[in-house]
């Protein structure tokens, strides 16, 4: 749950070029803003065929697509968004081919039927594999004939590199280039205007999505009439200031939480109108500078816990009533209940329900804390469904900004008591949804003092005082950094100083969205990098996403691969100076390294439906930081549990690196067969008889290869050979289509 939000976010950081910039990005209501729902369309003035659509896309691609005919298509059910009525609608392909399945899909936008999204699975991508066959450059060049031959991109501006989001790329899936281009006006980039582009290894486009404005004409500043930049820069310095706040980092591959202190400019100001000099805020233009507000508790004392500890049997009631919904046309079903951890480790009753109507149903699910009968998490579905069904949801009289306020903290008070004492009302202003008159608060959490950014309780209010979304972020940390030994305040803003540019962009504001009018903005960028922080103790610049550059290591024969494994996170290097590719690698890092390179991992506390885990090895129990691979290497069938302990630091061998490879390959089978293969190494009688197969396979298929007639079973494998099979293995998978599950 938290990756998607979190791809919300740098989506939309992206998508917006300033919106989320590093002043901005300080906010704690960046989860604020809810996810798009997308809804049904029953019926359309005009009636769209699939053919019409399979036509259309077939002459964007000329020739691409001829192995697929009109019966491997299917097109899905028009709908729009909430904030865009624009009717949209998708068609969807997939077909066997040579075995392996290729699939993918197409959205078109408006009247003209324009392609505003493409995605494709193609059936082969070896030779998009690392080493890919074209370059990064050439996948530029690529990207941009795409643009300007098939969709008329000469308004367009490659923008800089983008950020690598994932934590861990595997080795079977193929090179992946990404291109954002920006359209222009007057030379200058239109932040809702884009176009994002990528390109396979092999030189394929793959993914493209272009986003559409929703008003076709539109009106823009003259760009000759904007203040002058130096001016507006010594402006921004003279009146922003910054903030100290915990920022919780959390290891999507370890689990692990870390609090550390940083400096983030102060929240409230997102640009300066570049005609008039006025600060851009979220309630628009403003004269003054943005004022800090000051955090305020929600509650001095702590609250009693709602109640103490409830059963499956109390959980039901609670959805009953919280899901019920005052429609004769909406039945709603509970689907199943059950206990689990939830994401932060808190005991939850798990319950999954259904909204059912006459054209369908919708789902989601509700968390109850097991221990308080609290809510953790809640969404409500139910104007979205109203409105699916003909029902326009009632948004008149629509609660004020502080009524919503004031109903979002009763309901916190009642229903999510627990640690409210730690929270402080919002200090930035809430995202208001317009069309349906709904607000979401953030309402951040407060630790010594200092507001806590990546935690905070979030609360969705209705036109009619209802509850749309709650939200509970609560994590429990042991160990929080003392502010005693931070830089001070002024230092930290004059590194900000030092580091902030502004960048002139053509934007709507959010309060008139619908609006063809583009301002001119000066948006605040610090070090080129919308996602830059300062840590509070060492005054050192960071990155929220990407952290520390990679290492680069050196290597006679391996330094490509080596370095590859490094920056896809396969292989981890803590010192570079100090690695040594030619040192062999223990049992245990050779298993971490092949199975991070060929299935993705989460190594957290939570898996659903995983409560109870297997222990195959006496000395590997669920706390070993090996515990995934090895169980998983077990249950994939690469290594045997033929005794109790495994031996996670002795070296592995040539023989043993072979059969692990071969098990991968799904050959075992024939490699246990020793009877029909001969070795004619010189060395062959040093073989276990046993795995006589598996090496003749994995010499034939090169994964690891015979050097002067010598195989050299028994010799210990070091980090650059197993670095260089290792890509060759991902090679001989993407071959024959087989993988591991994940």
């Amino acid at each position: 749950m938290r990756l998607k939000k979190l791809s919300m976010i740098v989506t939309s950081s992206v998508l917006s070029i300033g919106m989320f910039s590093s002043i901005a990005g300080a906010s704690t209501t960046m989860n604020g803003q809810p996810e798009k729902v997308r809804i049904q369309v029953a019926a359309t003035n005009t009636i769209i065929s699939k053919d019409e659509l399979v036509k259309k896309f077939k002459k964007m691609f000329p020739d691409r697509f001829d192995f697929l005919t009109n019966s491997d298509f299917q097109l899905n059910s028009a709908h729009i968004y909430p904030e865009d009525e624009t009717v949209r609608h998708d068609l969807y392909f997939t077909k066997m081919i040579d075995g392996k399945r290729v699939h993918g899909n197409i959205g078109f936008v408006g009247e003209e039927l324009a392609i505003e999204s493409f995605s494709y699975q193609p059936p082969n991508v070896k030779d998009a594999l690392f080493p890919a066959k074209v370059s990064k450059e050439q996948a530029r060049k690529i990207a941009e004939d795409f643009m300007k031959n098939l969709i008329d991109g000469k308004d367009y501006q490659l923008e800089t590199d983008t950020f690598n989001y994932y934590p861990q790329q595997i080795l079977t899936e193929p090179v992946r280039y990404s291109f954002s281009f920006t359209r222009t006006e007057n030379q200058v980039s239109i932040a809702d205007q884009r176009m994002e582009i990528s390109v396979l290894g092999n030189g394929e486009v793959v993914n493209f999505y272009k986003m559409f404005p929703q008003s076709t004409s539109s009106t823009f500043d003259d760009v000759t009439q904007i203040k002058d930049k130096d001016a507006m820069v010594k402006q921004v310095k003279d009146n922003f200031s910054v903030d100290l706040n915990y920022q919780i980092n959390y290891d999507y591959q370890t689990g692990e939480r870390s609090a550390e202190l940083v400096y983030r400019p102060t929240a409230k100001l997102q640009g300066v109108e570049a005609a008039t000099g006025k600060w851009l805020t979220a309630n628009g233009y403003a004269s003054d500078f943005p004022a800090k507000t000051k955090i305020e508790p929600i509650t001095e004392k702590p609250l009693p816990i709602k109640q103490d500890g409830i059963t499956i049997e109390d959980a039901k009631k609670i959805a009953e009533q919280f899901l019920a919904i005052d429609s004769q046309k909406i039945k709603l079903k509970i689907e199943s209940i059950h206990e689990m951890e939830n994401y932060n480790g808190v005991p939850v009753i798990y319950v999954q329900y259904m909204y059912q109507h006459a054209n369908g149903g919708s789902g989601s699910s509700l968390e109850i804390n097991k221990n308080t009968g609290e809510i953790v998490h809640y969404y409500n579905m139910k104007d979205h469904l109203l409105v699916e069904i003909g029902e326009e949801p009632k948004t008149e009289d629509a609660l004020s900004r502080q009524e919503a306020l004031s109903e979002g903290v009763k309901f916190l008070k009642k229903w999510a008591p627990s640690n409210l004492h730690t929270y402080a009302m919002p200090i930035d202003e809430p995202y208001f949804d317009e069309r349906l008159g709904t607000y979401s608060f953030a309402f951040p959490r407060i630790m010594n003092g200092i507001v806590v950014v990546g935690d905070q309780i979030s609360v969705g209010i209705a036109a009619d005082g209802s509850l749309n979304s709650l939200y509970v972020n609560y994590q429990e940390m042991e160990n929080w950094p003392s502010s005693d030994d931070v830089i001070s305040e002024q230092e930290a803003k004059t590194l900000f100083e030092e580091a902030l540019t502004l960048k002139l962009t053509y934007m709507k504001h959010a309060k008139k969205e619908k609006e063809s009018h583009y301002d001119l903005v000066y948006l605040p960028v610090f070090n080129e990098d919308p996602f830059s922080y300062v840590n509070a103790n060492t005054g050192e610049w960071s990155n929220m996403l990407n952290g520390k550059d990679s290492i680069t290591v050196k290597h006679p024969w391996a330094e490509e691969e080596l370095n590859y494994l490094i920056n896809a996170k396969v292989l981890d290097v803590k010192d570079a100076k100090s690695f040594n590719g030619d040192a062999a690698i223990s049992k245990g890092e050779a298993l971490k390294v092949l199975m991070n390179s060929l299935t993705y991992f989460y190594y957290g506390g939570y898996y659903y439906g995983q409560e109870e885990l297997n222990q195959t090895f006496d000395n590997i129990d669920p706390k070993h930081p090996l515990y995934q691979e090895i169980e998983r290497a077990v249950e994939a069938g690469i290594i045997k549990a033929d005794g109790k302990n495994f031996a996670v630091d002795a070296p592995v061998t040539r023989e043993e690196l072979s059969t692990w490879m071969i098990r991968v390959l799904g050959l075992e089978q024939a490699a246990k067969d020793d009877s029909i293969f001969k070795l004619g190494f010189v060395d062959a009688d040093k073989v276990q008889s046993a795995n006589t197969g598996y090496v003749a396979i994995a010499n034939s298929l090169g994964l690891l290869k015979e050097e002067k007639n010598r195989f050299n079973p028994e010799r210990e494998v070091s980090y650059a050979e197993l670095a260089v099979s290792t890509i060759r293995l991902a090679h001989a998978i993407a071959e024959n289509g087989r993988g591991l599950r994940y």
